[in-house]
């Protein structure tokens, strides 16, 4: 990671579109800070390079759906750069099983064994997390360390930029996002979060289903929800 868009080893296409958020002064403090906290030791998820795992699996070009989280798994061998998504062979966490348990209710698709959403990524679902790094064991740890302002500009940048884009905000961090989207050329989902601490609200809300009306009213390709 670098200020100078040039060293951001980041998706041709999302390069171009926010080379000026890797030009700004709070972007910069994000690298220096996690520069800083390696060098003091400190574990941090995901990995270097899987901090812009979402964008690099959906180039901007391509992306007509996001799903917004708010930070990585914090646990060993979890964090992957996708929202809600944990490589293949890692016990699948128990927001993502309530998601899968909502799209075999919705669609009728078997539960899946694994929880690598990167199936989704590539047609055009943006898995993006609110914060893009966290501690190890500290969940939130890196909330204020500047991420926030450049997802939400990732956000603005969607909007103002794209047209017909279904954004799925669940819970009410996602939900507070739905500030920075216009909603008269792009569709708001709104659903509880799925997970098990929220109550089983997100359960029956059909966003999966409703996604693919929408993408199919616009004469685009549907997303298969299997991975």
């Amino acid at each position: 990671m670098s200020e100078k868009v040039e060293n951001v080893q980041i998706e041709a296409s999302w390069k171009q579109v926010l080379a000026g958020e890797f030009q700004q002064s709070y972007f910069a403090e994000i690298k220096d800070f996690l520069v800083r906290e390696k060098q003091a030791g400190k574990v941090i998820y995901p990995p270097g390079p899987l901090i812009f795992n979402a964008f690099n699996t959906t180039p901007f070009d391509q992306a007509q759906v996001v799903i917004l989280g708010q930070d990585p798994y914090h646990n060993p061998g979890e964090a992957m750069g996708l929202c809600f998504s944990v490589p293949k062979g890692v016990r699948v966490p128990p927001s993502l099983v309530n998601i899968y348990k909502e799209i075999n209710r919705d669609l009728g698709l078997p539960v899946p064994a694994h929880g690598d959403l990167t199936h989704w990524a590539e047609q055009g679902v943006l898995l993006l997390n609110a914060m893009l790094t966290v501690e190890a064991g500290k969940p939130a740890s890196h909330q204020k360390i500047g991420w926030q302002a450049f997802t939400d500009a990732v956000i603005r940048h969607i909007s103002d930029r794209k047209d017909g884009v279904v954004f799925l905000l669940w819970g009410k961090f996602a939900e507070s996002k739905k500030a920075l989207i216009d909603e008269t050329k792009h569709y708001v989902l709104i659903a509880p979060h799925p997970s098990p601490l929220a109550g089983n609200g997100f359960q029956g809300c059909g966003h999966f289903s409703r996604t693919n009306e929408i993408l199919t009213k616009q004469g685009k390709k549907i997303v298969d929800w299997s991975v």
